[in-house]
């Protein structure tokens, strides 16, 4: 840090100072006023049409499926916990860290859960997807709905209690709502850094790695089998292509996920080394801009979740098609026909 502040302090008073604090104070602005908004409103409505999507009874019976649901549902608490809160704080100029101190407690303690569930949910879809895949009959028998269901309701219980820690950390102070012990922030940074970026790129490449070897040897293995029925065979070729389906849906949300998740942990690591907190002036300014941009990108990421599976998935098109000619259009039909 030392080396980047002495190169920026040669460079900066060439310029005028109040200059760039009013430019990065726009770029705070209206990068919260945007970005935020749009993976405020998209992200709500996405996250609200996969859980109506994968609800149909063409997915329902899938464990994918209930992780895919449970993943969406957290990035609710996400986006309007998280991202809300940031856009009508940096965006609009609400005093959101004036707020009482229970409420930055809860605020930041929702975040969390809600991060930490839909990453472990995305991760247990790369594990059934391997399940789903393999040719081992014990092991294909562990991607269920009921061990699903356990799983989802076992790592919200587990995220609760971890991070009941952050009702106690966290407080309000000088109106920043943060954990303001220097050591326990570090630590907390570090460990955050591990446990939301770095550690569930391990499993998701593992069981991707995994499930791409299941499909090869399947799809050798069916090169060389002749169907006997041909009524038997339409129906397993049905089931086939969507779980096909559901892998490439998930294969683009891991990499969806390495992509917009990984900046934070990175930055996090970085500004935590170098003490970030006790910056000043222009210098806390491009911190905060880039801070907000790496959340900014993990709530882009979540948002586009939605748009991720209409172009991964004919079958998840054309059950987002029935529902709207269903809710939407036949109700509305029926009301612009005059009665006779």
């Amino acid at each position: 840090m030392n080396n980047i502040t002495i190169i920026i302090t040669t460079v900066v008073p060439a310029v005028d100072q109040t200059q760039l604090v009013v430019l990065l104070n726009l770029l705070i602005k209206n990068f919260s006023q945007y970005l935020d908004c749009f993976a405020w409103i998209v992200g709500n409505i996405g996250a609200i049409c996969t859980c109506i999507v994968f609800h149909q009874s063409i997915f329902r019976k899938s464990p994918c499926a209930m992780y895919f649901i449970a993943s969406s549902f957290s990035q609710l608490f996400i986006f309007n916990f998280a991202a809300f809160t940031r856009m009508i704080q940096y965006g609009y100029g609400v005093q959101v860290n004036s707020a009482p101190a229970w409420f930055c407690k809860l605020r930041f303690y929702i975040y969390y859960v809600s991060m930490a569930s839909a990453r472990y949910n995305i991760i247990f879809a790369s594990t059934d997807r391997y399940l789903c895949s393999s040719q081992t009959i014990a092991r294909r028998r562990w991607s269920s709905p009921k061990i699903a269901l356990c799983l989802i309701i076992g790592a919200l219980i587990i995220s609760l209690v971890v991070y009941i820690t952050v009702l106690v950390l966290f407080d309000v102070k000088n109106d920043k709502c943060r954990i303001h012990s220097a050591a326990i922030f570090t630590a907390f940074s570090y460990f955050i850094t591990f446990e939301n970026g770095f550690f569930p790129i391990i499993p998701m490449s593992i069981f991707g790695l995994l499930t791409i070897h299941n499909i090869h040897q399947s799809k050798r293995r069916t090169a060389t089998t002749q169907p006997i029925n041909k009524s038997q065979h339409g129906h397993t070729e049905r089931a086939t292509k969507k779980e096909t389906q559901l892998h490439r849906m998930l294969a683009n949300q891991v990499i969806a996920y390495f992509i917009f998740n990984i900046p934070l942990p990175v930055y996090s690591t970085y500004r935590s080394y170098n003490n970030f907190n006790l910056l000043t002036g222009w210098r806390a300014l491009m911190d905060t801009l880039i801070n907000n941009l790496c959340f900014d990108m993990i709530y882009l990421g979540y948002a586009l979740t939605f748009t991720n599976f209409l172009l991964s998935s004919d079958i998840f098109r054309r059950e987002m098609k029935k529902i709207i000619q269903r809710r939407v259009l036949r109700p509305c039909r029926r009301q612009l026909v005059p009665e006779n």
